[in-house]
């Protein structure tokens, strides 16, 4: 992995949504544990606490974090560091 996406946690945030949300089964799972509508969800995109709740979303379920973070072309570990970061921002 190359680690050559954004490093800063709301573009990392962001980008993991995106990512995420790419796949139907998890984008449903996600909305469905989270009770957020799609018009909710574009709506707070940029919210930290939207995007730290995705992320800890992922952490839930560790293959989503690898698949997440793969496609991401980014360590697991970063998707955390942002989370934590989008915490703080909360």
């Amino acid at each position: 992995m190359l680690d050559s996406a954004p490093t800063d946690a709301r573009a990392l945030g962001l980008l993991a949504l995106a990512t995420a949300v790419s796949d139907e089964r998890r984008a449903r799972r996600f909305l469905d544990l989270t009770g957020i509508g799609t018009d909710e969800l574009r709506e707070r995109a940029a919210d930290p606490a939207l995007l730290a709740a995705l992320i800890r979303f992922l952490e839930a379920h560790e293959p989503d974090l690898i698949d997440v973070a793969e496609a991401m072309d980014v360590k697991p570990e970063t998707l955390v560091t942002a989370r934590q970061q989008l915490e703080e921002e909360e």
